[in-house]
């Protein structure tokens, strides 16, 4: 099971940040909502009461009765709006249907007992639907008078008027919109400039991880604080001690190594010829055995030493004051090959060049560095490919590199040996008498360069390592 991701940093502040916007702008719609519905019920009801009480004085007393003066062009004006009129009823004693909609709802039973004459009610109801139409909810006002002459018993009359709560949702909703729609504007605006704040608050944290991450491994300058804010100071300044640790065992450890393989030199050069000497005077063939194997061992400790001393020359540190300068890849191919021939031919091989399709390559760089990068690969195919094959050196000019390669006819390597072959000390075969350094220095001062190195089977048998340089312009 693998572990959990960390939550990002941008993503745990945009939470925090957009989240109780998120909270206040939902409760900000209720309160809004909940606010137009009380402003709306309150014009409907004002305007409920006005109809009512204009209604209560068109309603006089005449002896034992009641004279209803309700023109028809009041009940038109009553009614002019089909999908939202106002319905009315008059009855007395309250109850009893004189005039209007008979089906307008009483108040309720907790309404009616607090009711007090002249002093007006509002409240909800519905009216029943026709048949297979659903209910009306209504919004009514009920207003109790009483009335009568002089002398006269009193006649208790009620005037009550409806309208639909359709409208006063319609209003409601308009007021909700009309409020709501721009504070959700004016929200996404703000999540805009939280989003964009965050992204420019942590834009140093994105710097400071790429100036990390986009360096190669032996890149261990420090960070530069220049830009970084206060928060972040320590922790660069912390990581610049700990690359100055590094570098400095890294140094230290490289000194070593080239001034040991400076001392050892010399010793291994008087340990090999006195070796020699030895051999040449010894008749025991036991002892001549025992001389001939200390020969190949310092031998073999001299190349060691020497791909040492080359690997050092080539690590950056050591090239602080070597400069680059413009030189023909091609050029130094033809002469390195032309000293390597005797070796080859000593050690039955076919050395030879082809520069015939690009007899000028032009390349900047050091040119000891790139004359060890191609004695190495020589060096590497004589060693390994065995008395009786073929080595090719080939200069190749493209549009933006330089390649330079060497093919020999050898057994070659399994093909995942091909990149192992790169590393430092590694050896695909115990054949040759190689140290595993060869191919490694080829890398390094390739990559010094600009460039890369490249290990391949060669068709029908055999290997091909190219060494790709970018090609100097003008």
């Amino acid at each position: 099971m693998s572990p959990a991701q960390p939550a990002s940093l941008q993503r745990q502040l945009l939470l925090w940040l957009l989240l109780p916007q998120l909270v206040l702008w939902a409760a900000g719609a209720l309160f809004t909502y909940k606010l137009a519905e009380r402003y709306a019920t309150e014009a409907v009801d004002a305007s409920l009461l006005q109809a009512t009480r204009a209604l209560s004085r068109q309603i006089k007393p005449l002896g034992h009765g009641l004279v209803i003066d309700l023109p028809r062009a009041a009940q038109d004006v009553l009614e002019a709006d089909p999908n939202d009129k106002l319905l009315y009823t008059v009855s007395s004693p309250p109850g009893q249907f004189i005039l209007g909609n008979r089906n307008l709802p009483e108040p309720p039973q907790r309404a009616r007992v607090n009711e007090t004459l002249g002093q007006p009610l509002v409240y909800d109801g519905q009216l029943p639907g026709e048949e297979g139409q659903a209910p009306q909810d209504l919004r009514v006002a009920s207003l109790t008078l009483q009335v009568g002459e002089p002398e006269g018993p009193p006649t208790t009359m009620r005037v009550q008027v409806a309208r639909s709560s359709a409208n006063r949702q319609e209003l409601t909703q308009r007021l909700l919109i009309d409020t709501v729609l721009p504070l959700s504007v004016l929200m996404v605006i703000m999540s805009l400039i939280v989003w964009a704040g965050v992204r420019a608050g942590l834009a140093p944290i994105h710097r400071l991880r790429k100036a990390v991450e986009g360096r190669a491994p032996d890149d261990l300058r420090a960070i530069q604080l220049d830009v970084a804010p206060t928060e972040l100071r320590s922790l660069a300044m912390a990581i610049n001690q700990l690359l100055d640790a590094v570098q400095r065992t890294v140094q230290g450890q490289r000194r070593f190594i080239a001034d040991a393989a400076h001392q050892l030199r010399t010793p291994l050069a008087g340990l090999k010829g006195q070796a020699e000497i030895a051999l040449a005077d010894a008749d025991d063939p036991a002892q001549r055995e025992r001389l001939r194997r200390v020969v190949e061992g310092a031998t073999r400790s001299a190349h060691l030493v020497a791909q040492l001393l080359s690997l050092a020359r080539a690590e950056p540190e050591a090239g602080g004051a070597q400069t680059f300068q413009a030189l023909d890849l091609a050029k130094l191919a033809r002469e390195l090959t032309a000293e390597w021939v005797p070796r080859a031919l000593a050690a039955g091989l076919d050395l030879g060049l082809d520069d015939s399709s690009s007899p000028v390559a032009p390349v900047r760089g050091h040119p000891t560095l790139l004359r060890e990068a191609l004695a190495n690969l020589i060096d590497n195919a004589l060693h390994y490919a065995g008395r009786g094959a073929e080595v090719t050196v080939r200069v190749l000019v493209l549009a933006n590199e330089v390649q330079l390669s060497v093919t020999d006819t050898g057994p070659g390597l399994p093909a995942h040996w091909h990149d192992k072959v790169l590393e430092r000390f590694v050896r695909a075969t115990h054949e040759g008498g190689g140290c595993g350094l060869g191919l490694a220095i080829v890398k390094e001062i390739a990559e010094r360069h600009g460039g890369r190195v490249a290990v391949a089977g060669h068709a029908p048998q055999g290997l091909v390592v190219t060494v790709s340089l970018p090609l100097a312009k003008g």
